[in-house]
């Protein structure tokens, strides 16, 4: 058997969410079935980060094992790489909501949840008519009142750092709340695609479940002048969910990118964060 890594994005709008779920649409579902239909055998992947229903991805990471023959045969009589070959074959068979990317043998020691260091998500907030897209309106959460990213920027701040993220995550029997997040910053873009959004960069070893839109959540009261600059940082020290602040709409979120040691350190990190952390991330 050979690992191989998968590098792929989806629009999150249409799906349950990255798990399977029997006889709903998944982004897990769809891939194993596209594969399955490749290798004609069962299939498993493991990715990096779990998504919520509505939650997109530009920069997901999964790996599958698959039969070494399996993956030599890909190209069949082409002169492809079997990388190359398996790319076009899922690209082929997926919907237009998921691309594939790349798919390469990883590196030895590589687990695409375990290995990882960082998972970084933006979260992106119309707050003017005029910044109202339609044509966006799929990741873009709108927000009818303006928003003051400095304040908003202020909150954040101290959140950095490792902490338990009680407050801002839904419950799991057994799992833990503790989470290093190694940044969280707000800006008001002034140029390029998200030009006049409202964006927000999040970027932790793992999330816990609906912990990325709590925070976004409790940010926005504070940018609307409902809460105070401390309140995220009261928040927190409660370790209690009561009274907090809404959990956002999922549509507004998107997974840019995972970040993994270098190949000698990956077998290492895996094997670290299993045996530290054995709940999923989200």
């Amino acid at each position: 058997m050979l690992r191989i890594r998968i590098d792929l994005a989806y629009n999150g709008t249409d799906f349950v969410g990255w798990a399977t779920q029997p006889g709903l649409r998944s982004v897990q579902g769809l891939l194993e079935e596209a594969l399955e239909r490749l290798v004609r055998q069962p299939v498993r992947v493991t990715v990096a980060g779990r998504t919520d229903a509505g939650v997109h991805a530009r920069g997901q990471v999964v790996h599958v094992d698959l039969p070494r023959e399996r993956w030599l045969g890909f190209p069949g009589r082409s002169d492809r790489t079997p990388g190359l070959a398996l790319t076009e074959k899922l690209n082929a068979l997926l919907p237009r909501d998921i691309v594939v990317f790349s798919c390469d043998e990883a590196p030895e020691g590589f687990d695409a949840r375990f290995s990882a260091l960082y998972r970084t998500y933006n979260y992106r907030i119309a707050d003017a008519v005029a910044l109202r897209d339609p044509l966006t309106a799929d990741y873009v959460y709108w927000q009818r009142y303006p928003l003051d990213v400095d304040v908003m920027s202020r909150a954040a701040a101290p959140l950095v750092g490792l902490r338990d993220f009680a407050a801002f995550c839904k419950p799991r029997p057994g799992a833990t709340t503790i989470r290093e997040l190694k940044a969280f910053t707000w800006e008001r873009v002034q140029d390029g695609p998200d030009a006049g959004l409202v964006r927000a960069t999040i970027i932790a070893d793992a999330f816990c479940h609906n912990m990325v839109r709590a925070l976004v959540g409790a940010s926005i009261d504070v940018g609307q002048g409902l809460k105070a600059v401390n309140w995220p940082s009261q928040m927190l020290a409660s370790k209690s969910r009561v009274n907090s602040s809404a959990v956002v709409s999922p549509n507004g979120l998107t997974l840019e990118g995972v970040e993994y040691p270098a190949d000698n350190e990956l077998a290492a990190r895996a094997a670290a964060i299993r045996a530290r952390r054995m709940d999923d991330s989200a």
